[in-house]
């Protein structure tokens, strides 16, 4: 199996998070410059597409490019902090996205100061149908950076929910 894992702003994959994913497949993991790069999320469509991606993970910015990459690859996503409602790089969000057809599961710190949790439900509640099997996990102790403990505990819980 694929992944496919977006970092955030300014950020990488760290070595931990790449061993934690790789106990559940093959990591595909670019190096992205979203400053530089506002069509980032159909750049990296159209780049990874051959590749039959199965899963798409992301945080914060990946975490948006995440969702919306999801939705044009019709896959299974899990995102953490997303920067769904807003974000300080602007992003050009690809038009005329089907309805989401697989699992979503959002992570989302109540103590994030980037990116506010109720900002982020707002989005979710507007643009997630009740038709759609997703998941919110709220973690009250949580900001926006997800400790490990925390990142390999929801990967388990995202790749256990979609084997039943």
């Amino acid at each position: 199996m694929k992944i496919l894992y977006l970092h955030g702003l300014d950020g990488s994959l760290s070595d931990d998070k790449r061993s934690a994913l790789e106990k559940y497949g093959k990591v595909i993991g670019p190096d992205i410059n979203y400053r530089a790069t506002p069509n980032t999320i159909i750049e990296i469509h159209d780049k990874y597409q051959a590749e039959n991606i199965d899963f798409v993970i992301g945080n914060s910015m990946g975490g948006l490019a995440a969702y919306y990459i999801s939705l044009k690859y019709e896959k299974p996503c899990l995102i953490f902090n997303p920067a769904l409602p807003y974000t300080s790089v602007s992003q050009n969000i690809p038009a005329n996205l089907d309805k989401r057809k697989q699992f979503l599961q959002v992570v989302l710190g109540r103590q994030d100061d980037v990116i506010k949790l109720h900002d982020n439900l707002k989005f979710l509640e507007m643009n997630i149908g009740l038709d759609i099997d997703a998941s919110v996990h709220i973690i009250n102790t949580v900001g926006h950076r997800i400790p490990i403990e925390i990142f390999e505990a929801e990967i388990k819980l995202f790749f256990d929910t979609l084997a039943t």
